[in-house]
């Protein structure tokens, strides 16, 4: 995609994009900032009452939002920035507050593990979920099939519950 397809898109001169966003990567950023944060309104809707039931339900819609969304998805997890410029903090904080839905209902399955424990298996599950999804609706090497994602998600978090001592009842 170039600026040009944006402000055709848009309606608008190529000027009036670069005057908005100030660069491309401007353009993109704001975009993956509605990303996220559409994101965590869906997996914010997940109910909470059962913290198994919870993460299946978390990573069921995330499976959901991916299928839907995956460009926009493929734009906030590969984008780079022109000149190896950092990634926004803010962006950042926003994908970290996304994996961070996952912190209380491991924290109320695992009560004895510390913060450190539990944000990092946050973040495992899911980068995990994320790549299962990702190589899975790109049919990329030997991903899972897509008409089967969300029986292997299931079968993953039914291993990865087990493997932390706790034991899936869906």
């Amino acid at each position: 995609m170039k600026v040009r397809d944006v402000a055709e898109a848009a309606g608008c001169s190529v000027g009036s994009v670069y005057n908005e966003f100030g660069d491309f990567d401007g353009v993109i950023l704001t975009v993956n900032r509605e990303t996220v944060q559409a994101l965590t309104v869906r997996l914010s809707g997940v109910p909470a009452e059962d913290p198994v039931r919870q993460l299946y339900g978390l990573a069921a819609t995330y499976l959901e939002f991916f299928s839907e969304h995956a460009n926009l998805l493929r734009s906030l997890f590969e984008h780079r920035m022109e000149d190896d410029r950092p990634y926004p903090d803010d962006i950042l904080q926003m994908v970290m507050d996304a994996f961070a839905l996952m912190h209380p209902p491991l924290l109320r399955l695992l009560p004895d593990a510390d913060d450190v424990k539990i944000a990092l298996l946050s973040r495992t599950l899911f980068s995990a979920v994320h790549g299962i999804i990702s190589l899975g609706l790109e049919e990329r090497m030997i991903a899972v099939p897509p008409q089967m994602l969300r029986q292997q998600l299931d079968q993953f978090l039914d291993a990865h519950l087990a493997g932390l001592g706790i034991i899936p009842a869906r």
